[in-house]
This record gives C-alpha cells, sequence and structure tokens, in this order.
C-alpha cells in the first residue's frame, strides 16, 4: 500500500535519509523544515502519514501534533514522532498530544517500515469513512463534523490475553478508572468466545501465549465476520527486544499499536486511551452512517425503502439483470379508494392501513425481493429473477390477503381495504431502461383499476398495450 508522507524536520540531511528509506519502498514524500510549514502543508497535501521531529526551533513537535489533532481537517492524519530523546516522559507527553507512536534515532528500517503500512491502512480506513460521510451530504443530509479529539475513553472495555497473569493485572490496575471493565483469559479459544458474548473495546495481547498464538488470534479478529469485532483495536505485549520481527509481522497483520518491556505504566495508559478513543470514534462514524442512510432511503412510516432509494437503485438492478441474461419483474401496487378511506376514518386511520400493507407486502415476498413506497398509497415491488407467472401468483397471493383479511384500525375498527397490481417483466433488448418497467407496471395498473378495481393486471414487453386483468 503506497501513500503520501510529510517528513518534518530542521535538519535537511535527516530528510534525506528518511525519504531514501521510504521513496524505495515506493511511497510519495513531501517535506516542511518547521512547525509552521508542516502545518500549512498538512492541510493542503492531505498526506497519509506524518514523520515528525519533536526539536525543532520555533513550534515544537508536541505543539504541531497538539494543533494537528485540534483542526477538523488534519485530525484524522497518524503522527509518528521521531525523536533522540529516551525519556518516557516525553514519549508519554507526545502520545497525549496525539501521537501515535514514537521512533527513536538512528531510525530502524524493519519498525519503522511496519509503522508506516499499519498507520496508512488505518488512515485508509478512516478516509473510506469520510467518503461516505461526503455522500451523505450530497444526499442533503447534515454530516458528522466528527473529531477523534472530542472522544472520551473513560470505562474502556479491555480484554487481556496473556499467560502472565500477575503482569496484566498490574497493567489493568494502573487502568484505575476502568479497572472494573476489565477481563482477562490465557486461552486464544477462550479470547474468541468472549469475544462473541461480551462487548470489548481493545484487546491486548502477550507474546507470553507464543508467536503462532498471538498472529493466529490476530488474524481470526481481522477476519471475524462480525464488523464490530473485525475491527477493534489489538495492542501487543512485546516482552523481549528480540521480539520485534514477531510485531512487524503483527503490525502488517492488522495490530492497531504495540508496547514493549519494561512497560512504563503511563505509556500503556496513554496508549490504551488513545485506542479506546480512535475505536469509539470509527464506530460512532459507522453508526452515524448507517442512521443517515436509513434516513435518506428508507420511508420513515412503512419502513420499506423510499423513492429517492429506488431512483438510485433501480437502474444498477436492471443492468444486473441485463447482463447475466435473468428475468426482472416490476409491480406497481396501489390501495384501492384510499383517499375515501382517509376521509372516512381519518389520515391516522390511513397510515396505520398503510404500515399493515406494507407489512403484509414483505411477508408474502421473499428476502431479496425490494419493496419501496413511491408516495401516498402508491408501492412498487422489484422481483429479481423471477418468471412473470410466478410473479403473477404472487400477486394475486397478496391480492388476496390485502382484500380478504379486514385491517385493523387505531380506533378498533376494522376496513375492507383492496389493491390493484401491474406487472411487466423486462425484456431480451439491451436497450430498455427503468423508465419503461415502471412506465409498463404503471399502465397496468391503471388497467387494473379501470377494470374494476381489486385485479392483477400483466403488461409484456413485447405487447405491452395487450393488457390483461385477472378476475375476482
Amino acid at each position: 500500500m503506497t501513500g503520501r508522507i510529510l517528513i518534518v524536520d530542521d535538519v535537511p540531511t535527516n530528510i534525506k535519509l528518511l525519504e531514501a528509506k521510504l521513496q524505495r519502498e515506493y511511497y510519495e514524500i513531501i517535506a516542511a523544515t518547521s512547525g509552521d510549514q508542516a502545518l500549512e502543508m498538512a492541510r493542503s497535501q492531505s498526506p497519509d502519514l506524518i514523520l515528525l521531529d519533536i526539536m525543532m526551533p520555533g513550534m515544537d513537535g508536541f505543539d504541531v501534533c497538539r494543533q494537528l489533532k485540534l483542526d477538523p481537517a488534519c485530525s484524522n492524519i497518524p503522527v509518528v514522532m521521531i525523536t533522540a530523546l529516551t525519556d518516557l516522559e516525553d514519549r508519554v507527553r507526545g502520545l497525549n498530544a496525539g501521537a501515535d507512536d514514537f521512533i527513536s534515532k538512528p531510525v530502524n528500517d524493519v519498525p519503522l517500515l511496519s509503522r508506516v503500512r499499519s498507520l496508512i491502512r488505518l488512515k485508509s480506513l478512516v478516509d473510506m469513512w469520510k467518503v461516505r460521510e461526503e455522500t451523505v451530504q450530497k444526499l442533503g443530509l447534515r454530516g458528522f463534523g466528527l473529531v477523534m479529539d472530542h472522544e472520551t475513553y473513560l470505562n474502556g472495555k479491555v480484554l487481556f490475553v496473556s499467560n502472565t497473569r500477575h503482569m496484566v493485572e498490574s497493567l489493568a490496575d494502573a487502568l484505575v478508572e476502568d479497572k472494573d471493565q476489565c477481563s482477562f483469559t490465557h486461552a486464544p479459544s477462550e479470547c474468541q468466545a468472549l469475544l462473541q458474548t461480551k462487548q470489548f473495546e481493545l484487546v491486548v495481547i502477550g507474546l507470553d501465549i507464543g508467536e503462532q498464538g498471538a498472529l493466529r488470534l490476530t488474524s481470526q479478529i481481522r477476519n471475524n465476520s462480525n464488523a464490530a469485532i473485525r475491527t477493534l483495536p489489538i495492542l501487543i505485549l512485546s516482552m523481549h527486544d528480540s521480539e520485534m520481527d514477531i510485531v512487524a509481522k503483527a503490525l502488517d497483520i492488522g495490530i492497531s499499536d504495540y508496547i514493549t518491556a519494561p512497560i512504563h505504566r503511563p505509556e500503556f495508559i496513554a496508549r490504551v486511551r488513545t485506542q479506546i478513543r480512535r475505536y469509539r470514534f470509527q464506530e460512532r462514524m459507522r453508526t452515524n452512517y448507517e442512521q443517515s442512510i436509513t434516513q435518506a432511503t428508507i420511508d420513515p412510516l412503512t419502513n420499506v425503502y423510499n423513492r429517492r432509494f429506488l431512483d438510485a437503485n433501480l437502474s444498477q438492478i436492471l443492468s444486473r439483470s441485463q447482463s447475466s441474461h435473468k428475468p426482472l419483474v416490476v409491480a406497481f401496487c396501489d390501495l384501492d379508494h384510499f383517499k375515501q378511506l382517509n376521509d372516512t376514518y381519518g389520515h391516522q386511520a390511513g397510515d396505520a392501513v398503510l404500515v399493515e400493507f406494507a407489512r403484509r407486502l414483505q411477508a408474502n415476498l421473499r428476502g431479496n425481493d425490494l419493496v419501496a413506497r413511491m408516495g401516498g398509497e402508491e408501492f412498487i415491488v422489484i422481483m429479481p429473477d423471477t418468471m412473470i407467472e410466478t410473479a403473477a401468483m404472487v400477486a394475486e397471493r397478496l391480492r388476496s390477503k390485502v382484500g380478504n383479511e379486514p385491517f385493523l384500525l387505531p380506533d378498533g375498527r376494522q376496513a375492507a381495504v383492496t389493491v390493484s397490481i401491474g406487472l411487466t417483466c423486462n425484456s431480451e433488448g439491451p436497450d430498455e431502461s427503468i423508465f419503461d418497467l415502471v412506465k409498463r407496471a404503471d399502465e397496468a395498473m391503471y388497467f387494473a383499476k379501470n377494470s374494476g378495481r381489486n385485479r392483477v393486471s400483466t403488461s409484456l414487453p413485447d405487447r405491452p398495450m395487450n393488457l390483461q386483468a385477472s378476475h375476482v
């Protein structure tokens, strides 16, 4: 995975050294020699990762990182601080400022490249959500406007997987306000069971369970069918310097972070809090997106798709049917004398009838059939991979379910309701548009209306005006 990397250092030689290492891996490099220039380039160039020197004149790396994380345009760009400082307090200070990791000078190629790949992969995930936010805005809905810095880390739910119980319990004790939320296991198989039954926001895996155990567990989490589990952050506890090759493999598989022994408790706390905040941020983005899409595409009264969804998807559905040479049926359904029903019983009763009609529609169709409310009392049903004869039998069953079973109204009364249904199917030709299908189905529905209502009418593509309506 390639990407654009911004290197920030006031020493040109240091920039050249990092540039040489990263260009060999085909990364695009841009550079800044001051904090102010770094902020300007981050906003204008949108890098996928920032390698940030701490010790710079004027604005140091800590201040640059803080400002980046407070700017919605830059807050999601991963930051790795590169420093000669060995003071653990400075590492904690950097993590609290928003840095994702530290790399010490002189820079070792293996941890550098592994970390770069891991963080750029993370950035691409956040970018995907940003694209979806833009899609939501194009649909005329309010965007999320979320910034990770606004997320809290309190009451984080952490699962520890390690053979060294006393060590992980000591680390859990460091998470004072979150200690009661922690769970422990030494067996990867039990970890999988816990993930299925309890909700977690971070998994901490100790390499003391063995290289294969840790890597296999990481892979299983990343390939889980449940999105909430698949995207869980994973923090690796490395016990020895000799395990850095394993850490590099784990980063490539998909861990989120690591910490090496001797483990400094304030640094561990800072890394845990960062991962929990990031996970909550991404989950909030996902939830907001799903809610926004629901608002954009679902009819709030009947809970079926709305016209906006149909307009966006019908052409693709027809195109798939044409390319696979499979039949596609469109049914246009219209409740008979609906205005009269509203006038007699009131609009609340009319709404109740629409809700119940949509329920009966869905109950008498297959899972892959699509139901949408066009507006008012008009509904469309799309039946992929369905012969017109089969669709006619389904429509007749639906007509009978509506006409022969009274609708219960909110005041306890019952109302007799009928429906007229028009059917058509796609033709063999490639030039047919979805507009042609909907128009034919609409014409067939009006033919059923004009033939006495409470009927199913069929219009075939080769004989569009030769309409036939079933007799009741």
